[in-house]
């Protein structure tokens, strides 16, 4: 009989291999559908009945197919992951992004790691359960959801507000960017994501005299923009230990000082880059947009800027944005919010037991992470979330770079135990 880790590398070569580059627009046809009929496919063939849902556009594609567990009673666990990635350029890369080449150990492709790879888990382990007529201890919810990559608007976030029947009884979640593992202190740990930072996408406008370039200006709005922008980018929100960070750096087996927690963070190695981002807000500039004449001052200038808030920072770094930015600069702002939960409970006592039966004498710590998942949208519903995609990784890997980054790529290995773990926490939560 196939186990999961007997299908999962091929599984994930397949899915990397459909093209669902996500545009991070609307209206037109979305590329996620072709990757949901593959899921419906695959779990049609061992007879389990999927739904496909478009979320109100046409081929934003979500495939959602529950397992009954042996008690109704107790509420459900949803393990969901997005099938849409961001955009690769082949001129880049080593191997085509979307080749799904599996070469030297790892599965190559854009979304190996954001978040084919765990949706192949997801896959190989509920086919794994029908096949062998498994009855997991309470209901499993897998959802293969769209748009993820641009905040979820037509996918979780309008499955939450249309469709919240197919996640009726879920009390508890588990996806992306955690489960993976790092070298801390001499032993193996396993990252669980407690918390998320809260997302704000701001657009900055200044406004000035539009007018001939070979003149004298004193309301240029492009200079304004600028000046604040470069404001910005020299501030520094204040550092804030919050609790999933303490708990983190308490537990990481090196030196650690409350007072001084950027001394840790720095002795971390690759994984500093994701820890030090969860110190502090941050307010990073991405785009920038003025002018449409090399000889005329515009009227207008504009610049949009990524935020991140710690967990109950939304009205105060608001305000110190403002401050900073200064009173000529227009602001718009979309926000989600931050979620945390505590790192503890029955499903946390069964990630470790699952973890530490495939690598005896590991552990695992809690984390925050500085950016943003689905997790957002499923809190509305009270959802309790853990980021929890099991990899075994080689110490020597910057994970944390792969993502949406160039020559993204999973060990094969990793994707083996991951699934090897999936199916005992599944079977066992």
């Amino acid at each position: 009989m196939t186990k999961p880790e007997d299908e999962v590398v091929t599984l994930a070569s397949e899915l990397i291999a459909i093209d669902t580059t996500n545009p991070g627009t609307y209206g037109g046809p979305g590329p996620e559908r072709a990757g949901a009929e593959y899921v419906a496919a695959k779990l049609a063939e061992v007879g389990l009945s999927a739904e496909y849902v478009e979320s109100g556009a046409p081929g934003r594609g979500n495939v959602i197919v529950r397992l009954a567990g042996a008690d109704p009673a107790r509420g459900a666990l949803l393990v969901h992951g997005h099938l849409d990635v961001v955009a690769a350029d082949p001129a880049d890369w080593s191997v085509h992004p979307f080749s799904g080449e599996v070469r030297d150990g790892y599965v190559w492709g854009r979304g190996a790691v954001d978040m084919k790879g765990m949706l192949a888990m997801m896959l190989a382990v509920a086919r794994h359960f029908k096949r062998t007529d498994v009855v997991p201890p309470r209901d499993l919810v897998f959802a293969f959801l769209a748009d993820e990559e641009a905040g979820g608007v037509v996918g979780a976030q309008w499955l939450v507000e249309h469709r919240r029947d197919l996640f009726d009884g879920v009390t508890e979640a588990i996806s992306e960017v955690g489960g993976f593992s790092v070298e801390l202190g001499g032993r193996r740990a396993y990252l669980v994501e407690t918390a998320e930072k809260g997302s704000m996408w701001l657009r900055l406008a200044a406004r000035g005299t539009a007018g001939h370039g070979s003149l004298l200006h004193t309301d240029n709005p492009i200079a304004k923009l600028a000046a604040a922008l470069d404001r910005l980018d020299r501030h520094r929100f204040p550092l804030i230990l919050t609790d999933p960070v303490r708990e983190f750096l308490a537990g990481s087996g090196l030196p650690f000082d409350p007072a001084d927690p950027e001394a840790t963070v720095a002795k971390l190695g690759h994984l500093s880059r994701l820890i030090e981002a969860t110190l502090r807000d941050t307010a990073t500039v991405t785009m920038v947009d003025a002018g449409y004449k090399s000889n005329v001052v515009p009227s207008i200038a504009r610049a949009t800027v990524d935020g991140r808030m710690l967990p109950g920072r939304d009205a105060a770094f608001r305000a110190e944005l403002a401050s900073v930015l200064g009173p000529d600069i227009e602001v718009e702002w979309d926000s989600l919010p931050a979620v945390q939960t505590s790192f503890d409970g029955d499903l946390v006592a069964a990630m470790a037991a699952a973890i530490t039966a495939e690598d005896p004498g590991s552990r695992l710590l809690p984390y925050m992470l500085p950016a943003g998942t689905d997790a957002k949208s499923f809190a509305r519903l009270g959802i309790r979330h853990f980021g929890f995609a099991p990899l075994q990784l080689p110490p020597s890997l910057d994970f944390t770079a792969l993502f949406h980054g160039v020559d993204e790529r999973v060990p094969v290995d990793a994707l083996r135990f991951g699934s090897r773990v999936l199916d005992r926490l599944l079977r066992s939560c």
